[in-house]
Formats: C-alpha cells, structure tokens, sequence
C-alpha cells in the first residue's frame, strides 16, 4: 500500500484496472504519462476537479483537472499534494510542451503520477473512454468483443442468432451503422428500408420513441404498430455520453420482455460503445482542430485573425453565432445530443457550420447569408430539440462578426439574451415579438424562443440600468428606495402609473382597481413621499429606477 492507495498485489486482487494497463488501452495518442512516477496504482474511479470544492476523499481516483492549463506551478503543487494525501491514484491534465517538464516534476516529488491528455481529445470523449475501461473490468464477458474487420456486424449477427430477429445499431444521427444478416432472422418492411437505405426511415413516432430510448438506463421493448414488428431497443453509452442505439426484432411478440433479454442488449451495448467510441475519436480527431478554432473563439484568446476563414467563412459576409441552451427540465447530460442535434439540422442547409459546448450552452456558427434569415433556419430546429430532449430549448442569434476578434463579443451578447430572458419569464419577454400574431402557436412555440437584440432590448437596457443604480448610489432616489421599502402597494401603483404614462384610467385597469383609489394613492406619494413625476425626464428616471429594482 502506497500513499492508502490498493497496489497489484496478486494475492489481494481489487476492483479496478492498473493504471499502466489503462494507458496501454488508451493508447499514445490519447494519454500518456510523464514525470517519473510508479505506474502500478489501481485507477477505482474517475471525478472531475472543480477549483470551488474540496477534493473527495476517494483513495484510487483518477483526478480530471481540465483546467490546470495555466496554473502556477505553487498552486499545482498544492493540488498534487493534497492528491498524494488522499491516496489518488493520478492526476490527468493538459499542458503544452513547455510546461511538461514543470508539472512532471512537481509529480514525480509527490509521487503522483501525471498523465497528459492529448489536446486533440476533449475532456468529455477522454471521460467516456475512462468510463467504458474501467467498467469493461467487471463486465461479464455475455458478448464478447469481435477483433475482426467490422466488430459491429458480427456484434449484430451475435444478437440476431439469440433474439432471433434483424439488429440495426444505429448512431445518433439515426444511421445504420451496422446491421445482422443472420439466416432464417425475422425482418420487415421498415427494417429491410432501412437497411438498404442505411438510415432509419421516417416514421410518426421516431422521435418520442428515440428519446425514451436514450434517456432509459434499461432496455425497452415497443409493441407491434401495423406492419412493424415488436422492437426491443437499448441505448449505446459511454459513460454518460450517448453514441447510438441498438434495435432488435422479437419474434416473440408482444410479450414483456424479459431479464435475460435486457441483460443481452445491455451487454452488447457495452461492447459497441468501445467500438463507436473508437470511431468517434478517429473522426473527431480530424474535427477537433475545427472545435477548438471555435472554443478559442468563443474564449477571445490566442487569436491569430485568420480563423474565420479557416473555418471556411469569409470576413466579407461574416460569421452568424448561435447560442442554444437546454431547457430548464433537461439534464445537463443532454448537452451532447443537444448539439448534435444542432450540428445536424444546421448542417443540411449550412455545411461549414461548426458548434462546441462551453458553460452548458451550445455555439455554432455559420456563414451569414441574406438570402435566408437565421430565424427561417432555426425555427424548424426547436421543435426537434424539444421531441429529442425535453421542451424548452432557447436559442439566442445576438448578431454576425466580420472579424475573428468579434466572435467572443457576440458570445457574451448572445449569454446576455438567454440570461435576461429567463429572468424576466412571464414579463417583458415574454411578449409578443414583431411579426407574430398575439397568443399564436407560432408565437409562443416557436418565435418566441428565438432570442435576438431588437426583440429583447428593452431587457438589455433595463439590465444596465440595474448595474448603474446598484453602483452609483446618487443616482437613486431615496424618498422611492424609502416608499418601495414601506408601502408595496404604492410601488405597484407608481409602476403602473408610469407604464401606462400617467392615464389614470389604463392604471386602474391594469390594477384593477377604481380609478378613485388610483388617484388616492398618488396623492399619498406626493404628501408623503414627495413623489410626483411631473416631467419627462422625471417620469424617465423614476421608472427606470422602478423597473431596474437594484434593491
């Protein structure tokens, strides 16, 4: 035992993989380690750290620090100190080539080592592939892994000799990626389509089926519906990374399924979520130079100037920025189909559109065009976004940059809108935007969700307003601070009053109060406060400091 941490001691055998044997499995590409550390510790677990918490007391973790980039060398050493004394078996981390040498030395001395995670692998794909290592250890082997040249076919025919019935695996984008062909295996019309056409057909309750299916952590079987034959469907994960589905015929009707069926799929799954993670990091390694031009972008550092254009858009017409968020039921684990959906619909009329998730939103950006509105484009994907992952999704266009400098601007503009706007649920926001007929489906379905500057400017500038009162206190009035405070019916009243312009009769109304009470009550502000908007200019700044509310 070194540090509490469970050593390979043949004699006492753990749970867990060693971390030398993880590396060999990650490969060079992916991790490797450096400093001069023992590489014979058990990896129990992975967690991600987070600067505002305190490290777990978890003997064996694998410590993710994304973002120990730029740290000083005093403060990681404090981190892989405190490291050693909970007995983790590694920090991960990324760093340039410069720092390598630094951060191995400060290892090596606390005697925990440090792998160095591949830039080109993102945090989230590193993440998965931890995941489906170190459960692959305990998986009972009920499937076991192909090595042959296509590890998903034979995984398919595998599972169509036991069930049966024709197996599609299918990744997120609902592409057959691999099918069985299994003698005597029961197919019909709508798989045999599929197969040929090597995507799912189009089908009335596809997306209400394929949400159930990804959000489920068991198997689900799907009853006949006309001439489509009971399907059993299971999600492909790693991790908490969605990656595909696997969907096989029962030929025994439709009966409930069973444990052994479940604990079948399931195996399987397992098993294509090594091979489609694979996959996936080969294919994103010829994207991820695309992602992190954006990520840069996006963060306004290390700008070189030319990644607009690298990105294949020109300065001349310049780049649209969308900002999607989820919707406030959605889980925070959707983001990763969240933007797949984005990338998918944005990309049938946009092909250079590239999007990343940073903060829990998704960007994407894409060339402007004048010929068709952004509006025109992403209103067909929220109602698709709401079927895949849950209602509520909002997304917010803040405006086109024609330089790579002015991407991380629009970025906090277009974080502005989406914040501002939930704040403001139920009030000016929610209003009806230009163009839209009041209480239509397209208004509040749809448009409403598309967040640009000309609809919500009122909020932006009600937003500083209450960043300018909140830091100047002599812009405040104190006989308003003063009535807010002692008498809330007044404050409604004078909100009112000044909303409706000072027409006693509209004030009333929207009180819904008589029109006496009204003018009683302003007669209160004057005698008592000293309240009484009798100019423009007065009318102006008591509203805004009404509205604003910075108390």
């Amino acid at each position: 035992m070194e540090h509490g941490i469970p050593t390979s001691d043949a004699s006492a055998p753990v749970e867990g993989i060693l971390l030398s044997d993880l590396l060999a499995e990650l490969g060079p590409q992916t991790a490797t380690l450096i400093g001069t550390s023992d590489a014979s510790r058990i990896v129990l677990g992975t967690e991600f750290h987070d600067a505002l918490e305190e490290l777990p007391g978890l003997p064996g973790l694998l410590l993710l620090a994304p973002s120990t980039a730029g740290i000083e060398a005093s403060g990681f050493d404090g981190l892989a100190a405190r490291a050693a004394e909970l007995g983790y078996a590694a920090l991960a981390v990324k760093c340039r080539d410069r720092d390598a040498e630094r951060l191995g030395a400060i290892a090596t001395a606390s005697g925990v080592p440090l792998v160095r995670v591949r830039e080109q692998v993102s945090w989230r794909i590193f993440e998965a592939m931890l995941s489906r290592i170190i459960g692959d250890m305990g998986h009972v082997e009920d499937a076991h892994r192909e090595q042959g040249s296509e590890p998903l076919f034979a995984l398919a025919n595998e599972l169509a000799s036991y069930f049966g019935g024709s197996v599609a695996i299918e990744d997120l984008e609902r592409r057959i990626v691999a099918y069985s062909a299994v003698p005597g295996q029961l197919i019909d019309r709508l798989r045999t389509q599929g197969i040929l056409a090597r995507r799912v057909p189009d089908y009335p309750f596809n997306d209400d089926e394929y949400r159930m299916v990804l959000r489920s952590e068991t198997a689900i079987k799907y009853p006949r519906v006309g001439d489509e034959e009971p399907r059993i469907a299971c999600a492909i994960r790693a991790g908490t990374l969605p990656l595909g589905s696997i969907w096989a015929i029962d030929p025994d009707g439709d009966t409930p399924l069973t444990e052994e069926q479940d604990q079948r799929i399931r195996a399987a799954a397992s098993v294509a979520a090594a091979h489609m993670l694979d996959d996936l990091r080969v294919r994103k390694a010829s994207q991820q130079p695309r992602t992190d031009r954006l990520r840069r972008l996006l963060d306004g550092t290390d700008i070189a100037g030319a990644e607009l254009t690298e990105l294949g858009i020109t300065e001349e017409r310049g780049g649209t920025l969308c900002v999607v968020s989820l919707g406030r039921d959605s889980p925070a684990t959707s983001l990763a189909q969240l933007r797949s959906v984005v990338q998918r619909q944005l990309a049938l009329h946009r092909p250079e559109v590239v999007t990343a998730v940073r903060g829990g939103r998704v960007y994407a950006l894409m060339e402007y065009e004048s010929a068709r509105s952004v509006e025109e484009l992403l209103e067909p994907l929220l109602p698709i976004a709401d079927r895949l992952i849950g209602p509520g999704s909002r997304v917010a266009v803040p405006g086109v940059a024609h330089r790579s400098g002015d991407v991380a601007t629009l970025r906090e503009l277009g974080d502005r809108l989406l914040d501002v706007h939930a704040a403001d649920a139920g009030g000016t926001a929610a209003r009806t935007p230009p163009g839209a007929v009041p209480g239509s489906p397209h208004e509040v379905g749809v448009r409403a969700r598309i967040l640009t500057v000309e609809s919500l400017r009122p909020l932006l500038v009600l937003e500083r307003a209450a960043e300018m009162f909140s830091s100047a206190a002599e812009l405040r009035s104190p006989a308003i601070v003063e009535m807010s405070a002692a008498d809330p019916a007044l404050a409604e009243t004078l909100v009112a009053w000044c909303g409706s312009f000072g027409n006693v009769a509209r004030t009333a109304r929207e009180l819904g109060v008589h029109e006496n009470t009204v003018r009683y009550r302003m007669r209160r502000l004057e005698e008592q406060y000293g309240i009484h908007p009798d100019d423009a200019d007065t009318l102006l700044t008591t509203w805004l400091q009404l509205r604003a509310n910075p108390e």
